[in-house]
């Protein structure tokens, strides 16, 4: 079994991070057998360096080796590009063509940025997986297929995985053994000796000296974030050596290279000012409830009062605006006058006068509780229209009602949606 400094060596790895050596010690280990690896990691890691290590210290090392980036394929050709297809499959094909695991059969096939595969490729790639057998596009023969498949993603699967965008059943597949490569700001004693190779390579490329940075330069290319890792690294290395005529690089000259938005570990700053109309607490909510029903009640309590004082009000000689504002538009409620007059006679119980204050006030009361009934219908149209938009996601139609999740599951105990 080779060591891990002559892998290193072979396919020209910089580093001595802990992390890293375990990640190419795994490589070894795993080498000779045919399971399936993931290997995870953020974009710029080096993550295509392990299926190559895995390959050429495999049994199938004589065999092809193919990388395939899924999320540089069309979602509508991808199908084809793995698997083929026959003559008039589609528009377009206008003979039979292989695909790669046709193509690869005997070696190996790394599948880079696995997350994005669409899911009716998914299905194909774990049919591949459990027996090594395919389909070509518009062919109905079973075709079988020998081939170690290496992937890898730099994305979080869970996270894909809980919102239907990638199988569970295909991720335990794929991950047999995880192999997850560490970011470049977890090594920070590696940055230098990354740079140092950058630039020696760059200056014999360019035919111009070497860079060498100063110690403020060293301190801050060790504290940079470098999002975007050793790929990150190496174009800013590129960068300098072709624009910077003079060959010692000081820590003002280098933070001319580095985007100023990433250049700090400080958690960043968010603005939580909202509009008038963004509650974000139930506190918030409620109030502006009770503050909105509290002026239904008095327009309501108006209207029952002009009422009461004309005896037989007609419909139409009421106030329209204040109509309006208690029951809505037209299109929502579905409230119409007809052409013809309506009179609304209200029947004394005692007397011709209605002076009575206690008559006066069961009246108004009917007409709240009508109206608190028609709020309460509003907010179950409301909840139920969000549920079915968000497809039964509680979290997102919460989001989108302005409540609390705790809120929503209470509401949808109460009205037993």
């Amino acid at each position: 079994m080779e060591s891990v400094q002559n892998i290193k060596q072979r396919f020209e790895i910089i580093g001595n991070n802990p992390k890293l050596n375990r990640a190419i010690e795994k490589a070894i280990q795993v080498a000779p057998t045919d399971i399936s690896v993931l290997v995870t990691g953020e974009s710029g890691v080096g993550k295509e360096n392990i299926p190559r290590i895995i390959h050429s210290l495999s049994h199938r090392k004589h065999g092809k080796y193919i990388a395939v980036n899924c999320g540089a394929i069309p979602e509508g050709t991808i199908d084809s590009e793995l698997f083929g297809h026959e003559k008039g499959a589609f528009t377009g094909a206008t003979s039979t063509r292989e695909g790669y695991f046709e193509v690869a059969n005997g070696g190996t096939i790394f599948l880079d940025e696995v997350g994005e595969l669409p899911l009716t490729t998914q299905v194909r790639l774990l049919r591949i997986l459990e027996n090594g057998e395919f389909l070509k596009v518009g062919s109905s023969q079973v075709q079988k297929t020998d081939v170690r498949i290496v992937a890898a993603t730099n994305v979080n699967l869970f996270n894909a995985i809980e919102k239907g965008k990638f199988r569970e059943d295909l991720y335990y597949r794929l991950s047999t053994v995880e192999i997850a490569l560490p970011p470049l700001r977890e090594r920070k004693e590696d940055i230098h000796l990354l740079f140092r190779k950058f630039a020696a390579d760059f200056a014999h490329k360019y035919k111009m000296p070497p860079l060498k940075l100063d110690d403020n330069a060293v301190q801050l290319l060790q504290k940079y974030r470098w999002s975007g890792n050793i790929r990150q690294l190496r174009n800013v290395a590129e960068q300098i050596s072709v624009l910077e005529t003079n060959r010692d690089i000081s820590g003002a000259t280098l933070q001319s290279y580095l985007p100023p938005t990433e250049g700090s570990n400080l958690p960043s700053v968010i603005n939580h000012n909202k509009s008038e109309s963004d509650f974000s607490t139930e506190r918030d909510i409620l109030y502006k409830v009770l503050f909105d029903m509290k002026s239904d009640l008095n327009d309501l309590k108006k209207l029952t009062l002009e009422l009461m004082k004309s005896g037989a009000a007609k419909a139409q000689d009421i106030n329209p605006n204040l109509i309006q504002k208690i029951y809505g538009s037209k299109e929502d409620n579905e409230i119409e006058f007809e052409e013809q007059p309506v009179t609304a006679v209200v029947t004394p119980t005692h007397n011709e006068s209605y002076n009575n204050a206690d008559d006066n006030y069961l009246f108004a009361e009917t007409i709240e509780e009508e109206e608190v009934l028609r709020l309460e219908q509003k907010e179950i149209e409301m909840i139920k229209k969000s549920l079915e938009k968000n497809k039964g996601k509680r979290k997102a139609a919460a989001d989108e009602l302005g409540i609390s999740e705790r809120t929503l599951y209470r509401k949808i105990k109460q009205f037993d949606l």
